[in-house]
């Protein structure tokens, strides 16, 4: 018994450190469409929530990761609080956005600090990118463009997926 285990020490101790294999081309040149992104972002918005519209300001930073194979995404936005120099946390989010070589797909895997998770496929656009998610009773869209060094962002819900109605809009500038 002693003797398997030291060899099996020894085989994996033995391996090179760099063992990992190159991520396929596609992966990289996949991501690389979106470098863009990479950066400082910060500005303001305004969410429909409950029938009532918040104003909010914010930042969203985009780091690259994993030698260009993922984007990592935080994002936290204030409105103002009942108290004259109060802010509040309205959204804070992490999310990492990678491409799927086999689905052949980009994929945004997003966490609130709320709690609630998912993973959305990211469909490319002119300009930007969109994604979304269906819930019970209809379906959200954000969808992203970037303009240099401006990034406007809106998220629609509908209902039957056909009439869609604005509930968030958000203009941020690239900081650094």
């Amino acid at each position: 018994m002693k003797k398997s285990i030291a060899l099996l020490w020894l085989l994996v101790f033995s391996m090179p450190l760099s063992s990992q294999t190159a991520p396929p081309a596609t992966q990289l040149s996949e991501m690389k469409r979106l470098d863009y992104m990479v950066g400082q972002w910060k500005g303001t918005g305004w969410i429909k929530q409950a029938g009532r519209r918040e104003n909010f300001a914010g930042t969203e930073t985009i780091q690259s990761k994993l030698n260009g194979l993922a984007l990592l995404v935080e994002g936290k936005f204030k409105a103002k609080g009942a108290g004259k120099d109060e802010e509040v946390v309205i959204h804070e989010t992490l999310a990492v956005l990678s491409y799927d070589e086999r689905a052949k797909m980009h994929r945004f895997r997003t966490y609130l600090a709320n709690g609630i998770t998912g993973d959305h496929e990211v469909k490319l656009i002119e300009g930007g990118w969109q994604w979304g998610f269906q819930f019970p009773a209809g379906a959200i869209r954000y969808v992203v463009k970037v303009d240099r060094d401006q990034w406007f962002e809106t998220g629609e819900i509908s209902q039957d997926g056909k009439t869609w109605r604005k509930f968030f809009e958000m203009t941020l500038n690239r900081v650094k």
